[in-house]
């Protein structure tokens, strides 16, 4: 099998070297997304709530570049920054599926990147058309 780098626009820039997204067969790996808005390519200092919601929204555009959804989503690890509330977090991550969700874990690590508070990455199915 042979590996497409996917790339959108509609999604910020790789704040080091690695892709948005790398397509394998059926299988998409999406790299964790933090509250960056994708027109100034600039980090969003809001609350919690507000750089998930940014994050989720940075990876709908990747899932939609790679030819996926959420609904297709297997797998996604969410990293939190110390002291982060891990129901708000839920709450806005379960508005962006239709109950059958994703395999996942969380974690709290001691930082991540741009000082954000949530970091979200998904691996997902490509849909084979019929």
């Amino acid at each position: 099998m042979k590996k497409e780098i996917i790339y959108t626009p509609n999604a910020p820039e790789p704040i080091g070297p690695y892709s948005q997204a790398v397509a394998v067969g059926h299988i998409l790996y999406v790299s964790g997304q933090v509250a960056i808005d994708p027109v100034t390519n600039e980090f969003v200092n809001g609350n919690l709530a507000e750089q998930a919601a940014r994050a989720m929204e940075n990876l709908r555009a990747i899932l939609v570049a790679g030819g996926s959804s959420f609904a297709q989503v297997i797998k996604t690890t969410i990293f939190l920054a110390p002291d982060q509330d891990f129901g708000t977090v839920n709450k806005v991550y379960q508005g962006y599926f239709d109950g059958d969700f994703p395999a996942r874990e969380t974690v709290w690590v001691n930082a991540l990147p741009k000082g954000a508070k949530v970091e979200i990455s998904m691996v997902a199915l490509i849909p084979v058309a019929l």
